[in-house]
């Protein structure tokens, strides 16, 4: 079954998590375009404008309940009135620099949270599949050549890293002391950088680029060299929708933790991004590198995503270039006041149309 069956998802109750944010309004229209029945649950959306309220996403939702995965109670009422299939979690704080900040806040929402949802869906009794969003910076970066393995350590230099690998430790303790023997699979996934259309938020390379060439203004570039993991969000969302087919086909075989990341040749350096965003942008559009002192970030970061192209069948299909192209489109609709609904719904159709790439590993 390739990812995003209709004859699986048609009809079928689907829990998500952080539905508001960038990546859960794109999973979120994904779903809905195979027919599915969504309920999300998060916080108002985290940045204005948002993918969320320019997509419409809440037009074809069975309900959006707004409220803060650190509220139990909450989370509890919200699964059982939804009684999902799957759930699928996705609320984080999701950046670096924002947990140097707010370290408490990035704890409290990314381990706790994770409790919370997990513990709702073991008290509701008969989610059939869940699966744990988290991220690449889960693992203890040694900043190696060669991609990071499921197997291997856990770690994170920051708080926003650490807080995922707590999340994965939750995951792996639920599943071995709740979950194991129950009707309930659990699987948590890992990916890199995603871009994508609808993407406004603060600290992030491919957002602070378009807002910058949009006003007119060079970007300030902080890493030039930073090497990381670029996809287009659709590429791990693929996976994440072949992940839970498995886990509903199949169960506890696939409870498990995966990666999805892109094809090595697409690991690029900052300074490739933006200097091809120019190019695509066009306008005028430039860069400078910021000299300022920077808060520590990973430097070389890669994925082997070997066991999801083996077992799952999961492969990517757009290009890093195909994917920049994809978000100066979305974007350019956007300030033209064109149907970005429309475009999400068009870029998941040719994209679900295009082969998968099994080269450049």
């Amino acid at each position: 079954m390739a990812e995003g069956g209709s004859d699986v998802w048609a009809g079928r109750r689907i829990f998500v998590t952080g539905h508001t944010g960038f990546k859960g309004s794109w999973l979120t229209l994904w779903l809905q375009s195979l027919g599915a029945e969504v309920h999300g649950f998060a916080l108002p959306p985290p940045t204005d404008p948002s993918l969320f309220e320019a997509a419409r996403v809440e037009d074809g939702m069975a309900s959006s309940t707004i409220a803060d995965v650190r509220d139990l109670d909450a989370v509890e009422a919200a699964m059982r009135a939804c009684r999902p299939s799957v759930v699928f979690h996705l609320a984080a704080q999701p950046l670096v620099r924002r947990s140097y900040r707010d370290p408490v806040e990035t704890y409290a929402t990314n381990v706790l949270g994770t409790v919370d949802v997990l513990e709702a869906a073991r008290r509701l009794g008969d989610v059939a599949a869940i699966v744990n969003v988290t991220t690449d910076k889960c693992y203890d970066n040694r900043e190696w050549l060669w991609g990071y393995r499921e197997i291997d350590p856990l770690g994170g230099h920051d708080p926003y890293s650490s807080s995922k690998a707590c999340s994965e430790l939750v995951t792996a303790a639920y599943r071995d002391s709740f979950l194991r023997a129950g009707p309930t699979a659990l699987a948590s996934a890992r990916a890199g950088n995603v871009i994508g259309g609808g993407d406004w938020a603060a600290d992030r390379l491919i957002p602070d680029l378009l807002a910058a060439f949009a006003a007119g203004r060079s970007v300030a570039i902080r890493n030039p060299a930073s090497l990381r993991p670029w996809q287009h969000v659709l590429e791990p969302l693929s996976g994440y929708l072949r992940l839970a087919e498995k886990l509903l086909e199949e169960g506890s075989a696939w409870a498990e933790a995966w990666n999805f990341g892109p094809r090595d040749d697409d690991a690029r350096p900052v300074e490739w991004i933006v200097r091809r965003m120019v190019e695509l942008w066009g306008d005028g559009a430039s860069w400078h590198i910021d000299g300022d002192a920077q808060p520590h970030e990973a430097g070389l970061l890669k994925l082997d995503v070997s066991k999801a192209a083996t077992r799952l069948g999961w492969h990517p299909r757009w290009s890093l270039d195909e994917a920049l192209e994809a978000v100066v489109v979305w974007h350019r609709a956007f300030r033209a006041g064109g149907d970005v609904r429309a475009v999400c719904l068009d870029q998941i159709r040719r994209f679900t149309a295009t082969p998968p790439s099994r080269t450049g590993r």
